[in-house]
């Protein structure tokens, strides 16, 4: 069995409101084991004994089924999103700053925001991980940001999605 976290893209902002009760049944349900959530993000803590792209698409028609909106899911081993927080390549912790890691699964649209960094403004730090971008931001103006506005497209809608680097840490304790 494999440790899971899954990142559910759009839940409980913009208009898809779930509860996180819920969530875990429907992926209890779908046939996952040990089913967690971290706060009302959509963050899911499992376990399961497939292979990645096949927890993704499981928890994706759960989540469809169960509450009737297209859901995209982000689905990791737990040992990779510790690998991704450690990598965090800016200071952790910048007053009146958000730092947010972007998990990203289609390496043509991962290469499309790293390249944003030319782009972006100084405040805004941008840099290419391993399947991710860390961005960090000063708080009052994400959603103006080089990667705010982009990030609203639908064309990112299926394969992105973003967290607060301090959720992460939630989710690995």
């Amino acid at each position: 069995m494999t440790r899971y976290a899954a990142f559910l893209r759009g839940v409980n902002v913009g208009g898809v409101n779930l509860k996180m009760a819920d969530v875990a049944k429907a992926f209890e349900d779908a046939g996952f084991r040990s089913v967690r959530t971290i706060l009302a993000s959509g963050n899911v803590l499992f376990e399961s004994g497939s292979k990645v792209d096949a927890v993704r698409k499981k928890a994706e028609k759960a989540l469809r089924d169960t509450f009737g909106y297209d859901a995209w899911v982000l689905a990791y081993p737990i040992d990779t999103v510790a690998a991704i927080s450690r990598a965090y390549p800016f200071e952790r912790e910048v007053p009146d700053h958000h730092s947010y890691v972007t998990f990203v699964t289609d390496e043509q649209v991962l290469d499309e925001l790293a390249g944003l960094a030319v782009e972006a403004a100084p405040e805004e730090k941008i840099e290419r991980g391993d399947g991710v971008i860390y961005w960090q931001v000063p708080r009052a103006a994400t959603l103006e940001t080089t990667i705010g506005k982009t990030m609203g497209k639908k064309r990112y809608k299926s394969s992105t999605t973003t967290r607060n680097l301090r959720t992460l840490d939630k989710v690995l304790r």
